[in-house]
């Protein structure tokens, strides 16, 4: 049985703008039979690293709050903190970041609350009885939500192929310990000519995992649990995650981790698709290079794998565009993430997240 995604294209007008086209998307969706007056509503988006600039515009996300406050619901903004040294490490930098690309209460008319806390660090562990995983580790704000609505920018990413609700969801709205789980399966590693031997990570350790000799940091593996806290912790960057999964594994672990996300949420999600600017690389990035084809439009449905599916088949039958980092599938019908990264089975995502019940890959597309 297929899925229906609504999609709304770039064409505007003086009877319609984005903005109308955003609301009617979500109406035909059925936002209204998802909330209820009085839900706490997680609007998960994505805040944007510093210096770049393709994550979703606040004024289209300003369009789903006040859509989510027409049905009586109360929404709040939320992302979460990156396992990685950088602007968004923690609620502090993240949502200071956040502000500074226009994330601010009087641009989105909606509170700004990190999902899992001060560092990364608040989170509830989910069972998903997964193929790989049988608990996953979820930003607590949430789980707490009573409703869940996803606005994610669809693009090419280095590890997943391409990054849409899944991703959004499988890595946005988990811990950092929860991120390390998916990205890694040994301890973060320490690059001696970096320590200058501060014990800021020995003091941020909760297990006794870190030691100084000869003034130097180093980590037992086997009493590491991987919540990562040292990597944030260190101010001279010397602490890196060990980036030992492979592609496809990490794909079925995101996929795993986006079902603990939406558990105990059953009619109560809503997700978005902007398939705008469709850059080579993740807003993870402090920048954004040139879009490898033209805007197409927005995609909306409760089907978060069917929502993927839709969207890869629209970038793909897409026009690619030359002078960009797309080095084949220039065609309409041709492979635009294999085009950016070759070595990428993307498909891994869809079909893992179809076959634990996520979603499916068929799909209704709906033109409004």
């Amino acid at each position: 049985m297929s899925s229906k995604v609504f999609f709304a294209d770039m064409r505007a007008g003086s009877r319609e703008n984005l903005f109308g086209k955003i609301s009617r998307l979500m109406r035909e969706a059925g936002l209204a039979e998802r909330l209820a007056p009085g839900d706490l509503v997680a609007v998960k988006v994505h805040f944007g690293e510093k210096g770049n600039h393709t994550f979703v515009r606040p004024i289209f996300v300003r369009r789903v709050v006040d859509e989510i406050k027409g049905c009586g619901a109360s929404p709040f903004l939320t992302d979460s903190s990156t396992l990685y040294p950088g602007e968004r490490k923690e609620a502090v930098s993240a949502l200071a970041c956040a502000i500074e690309n226009g994330f601010a209460f009087s641009v989105v008319g909606a509170p700004l609350i990190m999902s899992d806390g001060l560092r990364g660090q608040t989170a509830v562990a989910v069972r998903v009885d997964g193929e790989i995983l049988s608990t996953v580790s979820i930003g607590s704000e949430i789980v707490e939500a009573d409703a869940l609505v996803v606005v994610s920018h669809f693009k090419c990413h280095e590890l997943t192929g391409f990054g849409g609700t899944l991703k959004n969801l499988g890595m946005g709205c988990a811990s950092r310990t929860g991120k390390m789980q998916q990205h890694s399966t040994v301890a973060p590693k320490v690059a001696q000519k970096f320590c200058n031997g501060c014990t800021a990570c020995l003091k941020s350790c909760a297990h006794a995992a870190i030691t100084i000799m000869e003034g130097k940091a180093h980590i037992d593996p086997a009493a590491c649990v991987g919540c990562s806290r040292c990597i944030t912790a260190c101010l001279q960057k010397a602490i890196n995650v060990q980036w030992n999964e492979s592609s496809s594994l990490v794909m079925k672990k995101m996929a795993e981790y986006a079902k603990g996300a939406v558990a105990g949420k059953s009619g109560k999600c809503l997700y978005l698709n902007f398939i705008t600017q469709v850059s080579p690389a993740c807003d993870c990035y402090g920048h954004a290079d040139a879009p490898i084809v033209n805007d197409i439009g927005i995609c909306a449905s409760s089907d978060p794998v069917a929502l993927d599916q839709a969207c890869a088949d629209l970038v793909n039958n897409a026009r690619g565009n030359l002078d960009t980092a797309l080095s084949s599938g220039f065609e309409p019908g041709g492979d635009k993430f294999r085009g950016v990264h070759p070595e990428i089975d993307w498909e891994v995502q869809l079909e893992h997240g179809e076959k634990i019940g996520l979603g499916t890959r068929a799909y209704e597309l709906v033109k409004i």
